[in-house]
């Protein structure tokens, strides 16, 4: 039958299938019964018949917590190409799908096995892939999914999704174009219904009409539910023919009573059978029947379903019964007894014994009150679901075992398991709601604690009262008194991290370093040395110095911890070691697949190098650590990362993107009050103002870092940006106010060894100085250790130089000012290279303009996979490292060579290796460029 009212749709997708550009696909979205199915399989007949391949997965609500039960539908195909995979992705993907027990598998990793097995097969035949009903897809298939659908703009691989209005959008942020589906006009549902139903008396006709409100299902559906109920008589309404159906019901109820209609008429046989199938968690005949036979206690035959498929509620095909609308499963549900239900569960449950997990959520569906039995069947399909990758599965498998759970001890600690694996898939609404269930409890101790810091896992506590800082260094005291120390280190590590993001005054920070000095811990343990970073960067920095240098050669072995020891050494300003341990870690993250911890070592990385001056490096870790974070729902490192590539461009001299990119991260942070986001932004400001000659903004903006009035106010920060602050202070004719900040910052220096405090006071005294100092302070500086800190050396070298000039030594002035222009042009600062470059020309020497460096050419994107090309990797490893396949890395690549002018990957290294030495000569003086980058 064909379509009425959808030809701007179906010329859409005919469009998107002929050519999909840089689309990826359509998420069709809609009310039930509107017409998404049908706009699907036009969709698909028309990619079969142009020679697509055509792969299909349909979400089936009794299926919702069975991890990756939809992948291993869409997949089941193309199955035979998992055994080509790279082994890392060959494991992640076989371990999902059940066919093989390996380690947990992370859902990135088996999202990147799906999407080079897709590519793969999509390079011998173009696919399309429909996934239906994703609303209704398990979490676990959802989310890989949205993961190959952000992917797949340079693959022949066109995606079409439908979604309910109003259901949950897993797929929302799937980088889909939106395809809204309204309902039909009144002349188009008029021609629908006339097409159906031609021989309706006026009055039938316009109830009809006005009862279905142009949904296409209903106008389909309600025509036969009321001639099956005497609609040939007088006109009734369809609340006394349909049992109470009425106008003051959604349409969804409306369809469901007309189904639930067509379903009273069945004989009992029929009824049994269906209901049985709507309650399975499969398509599969056998089984609806082997369960129906269980019930009925003889033989059930398949012709007993026949007369639900004569009345158009279901299809039946060689082994397969599939109902025609999704509202009918739920109908039949409702209309049916709860003994009844639990009697099918029960059948279904002993017929399904050879699998283990369906078996058990029939039995807690059957199952009302307290079964311990039954709950440890739970438990065990919960172990299942998280060793193949399916968080959201186990999750839902232990808050159901929680509620079948005897006695408040073991719902305690399946609820909080639950609660912990929502922190770790991002799940914060779940994690606070099992949380509170938690807590609503008796719980011991140790729970207790557990059930305190566990939330702490989201925004490192961005939004909580910072009075909580207090409460957990207590918390953690009294759980440290009663024996549990790791509970305790647990509870104090997250309450530190709250000290980075917020700030919540020098009394809870003493009592966590309190609680930190008791705690019958190593003094090496790394969590502790991080503690001490966070909580007292200054009083503790000469420590956590020391411990970290020694910890900086075991790098490697742990990622996570490398993560926040990257993070405790940015803190205590030792820039060169947060890098090298951000660096270190986020291979080890990468391999593990661990998406939501990647983009917080990347951030540190990013925001040390630019730092320390190595932007070429800094771009594309800033670019990933961006992405990654708004892919994985983490807003303030997405804002972070952010604050960081605006500080890039201001240092490029692009203001216009930095201004853009400052206010979008501020737009994410402040209304949490994201402290270190609010400080990069303020810098990135400042480093713009400097560079377009607006001094006073420039102080403005920097100054607001140091006031502890301010949301831009950050502890440890707001020392590291000395060196702008002062120049701008000194143009913009603030000097005094300049003296008067370093006067308080003086004590500081006194109490720990930071590198970039110390270097920013050694910049600020020569800079401040009385003429007759200034030289002696200047040469002091400069003779210091700058290793690894090439942009501060650059900024010594040009306000050295324009002091010289300023005292009418010219000639001496321009070694130092060409020095600072050749630094900044190696360092890709443009604004700084043509403030050197103005000062030269005043000091009497030309200085010819600047050569883009060849690879500000490229996005970040593309900078990032040039950089692994030239490494030797291939396209195969690029796409491993970045989450991409490695067809989507080849058409990078070919839009790389053209813009750089060089035809192999032996030009591009040669090339890429080139400009390294060149930044390299000119950081000769500051050091090594390996150490610069963290390698």
């Amino acid at each position: 039958m064909p379509l009425f009212g959808r030809e701007a749709e179906l010329k859409a997708l005919a469009e998107l299938i002929d050519d999909p550009g840089d689309r990826s696909g359509v998420l069709i979205r809609g009310e039930a019964g509107i017409g998404k199915s049908a706009l699907v399989a036009e969709a698909a007949s028309a990619a079969s018949a142009a020679g697509l391949h055509v792969l299909t997965t349909i979400g089936v609500e009794a299926e919702q917590n069975l991890a990756y039960a939809g992948l291993h539908q869409l997949l089941y195909p193309v199955r035979a190409g998992v055994d080509a995979l790279p082994a890392p992705q060959r494991d992640a993907l076989r371990s999902a799908l059940g066919l093989a027990e390996s380690a947990e598998p992370s859902a990135y990793l088996a999202g990147l096995a799906t999407l080079t097995l897709l590519a793969d097969a999509a390079a011998v035949r173009p696919l399309l892939v429909v996934a239906e009903d994703v609303h209704w897809l398990d979490r676990a298939s959802a989310d890989v999914l949205a993961f190959v659908a952000r992917r797949i703009e340079s693959e022949p691989i066109v995606m079409v999704a439908t979604l309910r209005e109003g259901e949950r959008p897993h797929m929302q942020d799937a980088g889909l174009s939106p395809m809204p589906v309204d309902r039909l006009s009144d002349e188009v549902a008029a021609e629908l219904l006339d097409s159906i139903a031609p021989g309706l008396t006026p009055a039938v006709r316009a109830r009809l009409l006005a009862e279905a409100a142009g949904n296409p299902l209903a106008l389909t559906e309600l025509p036969a539910a009321m001639g099956r109920h005497g609609g040939t008589g007088p006109l009734l309404s369809l609340s006394d023919r349909l049992g109470g159906l009425g106008p003051v019901l959604p349409l969804s109820e409306r369809l469901e009573r007309a189904f639930t209609a067509r379903v009273a008429a069945l004989p009992a046989p029929a009824r049994t059978a269906l209901l049985v199938a709507a309650l399975n968690q499969s398509d599969s005949v056998s089984e609806t029947l082997a369960a129906t036979g269980l019930i009925r206690g003889s033989t059930a035959e398949p012709e007993i379903l026949a007369p639900a498929a004569e009345v158009r509620l279901i299809e039946l095909a060689i082994g397969t019964v599939t109902f025609r609308h999704p509202l009918m499963r739920s109908a039949i549900a409702a209309a049916s007894t709860l003994a009844e239900r639990r009697q099918a569960h029960l059948a279904l449950a002993e017929m399904l014994h050879e699998q283990p997990d369906r078996r058990a959520w029939h039995r807690a569906a059957a199952t009302a009150g307290a079964d311990e039995g039954v709950a440890a069947e739970l438990d065990c399909a919960a172990d299942r679901a998280r060793h193949r990758g399916g968080i959201a599965a186990a999750i839902a498998a232990l808050e159901q075992a929680a509620r079948l759970s005897e006695g408040q001890a073991r719902k305690a600690l399946r609820l909080l398991t639950a609660a912990e694996l929502a922190v770790e898939s991002g799940s914060r609404a779940t994690a606070e709601r099992l949380v509170r269930d938690a807590q609503a409890l008796e719980l011991s101790p140790r729970r207790r604690a557990t059930a305190a810091w566990l939330l702490s896992g989201f925004e490192d506590g961005v939004r909580e009262d910072v009075s909580r800082v207090s409460e957990l260094a207590e918390l953690a005291a009294s759980v440290a008194a009663d024996g549990e120390v790791e509970p305790a280190a647990r509870i104090l590590w997250g309450a530190a991290m709250r000290c980075f993001w917020s700030e919540p005054g020098p009394a809870a920070r003493r009592s966590l370093l309190a609680v930190a000095d008791r705690l019958p811990v190593p003094a090496d343990d790394p969590r502790m040395v991080a503690v001490a970073a966070y909580v007292a960067p200054f009083e503790r920095g000469g420590i956590a110095l020391d411990l970290l240098r020694k910890l900086a050669g075991a790098t490697g072995a742990a990622p996570e911890t490398d993560r926040y020891l990257g993070s405790a050494a940015l803190q205590v300003g030792a820039f060169d070691l947060a890098a090298q341990f951000s660096a270190a870690a986020a291979p080890g993250l990468r391999a593990q697949g661990r998406l939501g911890l990647l983009p917080r070592a990347l951030a540190v990385q990013a925001w040390s190098r630019v730092r320390l001056g190595d932007l070429a490096a800094a771009v594309p870790v800033a670019a990933e650590a961006a992405k990654l974070a708004q892919e994985t729902g983490q807003p303030f490192m997405y804002g972070l990362a952010t604050a960081v590539q605006a500080e890039i461009a201001a240092l490029r001299g692009d203001h216009g993107r930095a201004r853009t990119l400052a206010d979008e991260a501020e737009r994410v942070a402040l209304p949490a009050g994201a402290r270190p986001v609010l400080a990069t932004v303020q810098l990135a400001r400042g480093l713009a103002a400097l560079s377009e000659g607006r001094f006073d903004d420039a102080f403005a903006a920097l100054s607001r870092i140091l006031d502890p009035a301010d949301p831009a106010y950050q502890l440890a920060l707001r020392a590291y940006c000395l060196p702008e602050l002062t120049e701008a202070a000194v143009r913009a004719g603030r000097t005094d106010t300049m003296r008067d900040i370093l006067h308080d910052l003086e004590p500081l220096a006194a109490s720990t060894p930071s590198p970039a405090l110390h270097i920013g006071l050694r910049y600020a005294r020569a800079v401040l100085a009385p003429n007759e100092e200034a030289e002696k302070l200047f040469t002091a500086a400069l003779r210091a250790d700058l290793t690894g800190w090439p942009a501060e050396r650059g900024r010594l070298h040009l306000a050295f130089g324009e002091w010289l000039r300023r005292q009418r030594r010219a000639a001496e002035s321009r070694s130092h000012l060409r020095t600072a222009r050749e630094t900044f042009d190696a360092l890709g600062m443009a604004a700084w290279g043509e403030r050197a470059r103005q000062e030269l020309r005043s000091a009497g020497e030309s200085s010819p303009n600047r050569d883009p460096d060849a690879r500000e050419k490229l996005t970040p994107h593309e900078l990032n996979i040039a950089q692994l090309a030239a490494e030797g990797l291939t396209n195969r490893e690029i796409g491993q490292r970045l989450y991409l396949s490695h067809r989507t890395v080849s058409t990078h690549l070919h839009r790389i060579f053209p813009k750089l002018g060089v035809s192999s990957r032996a030009d591009l290294a040669r090339m890429l290796t080139t400009l390294e030495e060149r930044s390299s000569r000119q950081g000769s003086s500051v050091g090594d460029h390996t150490a610069r980058r963290g390698a």
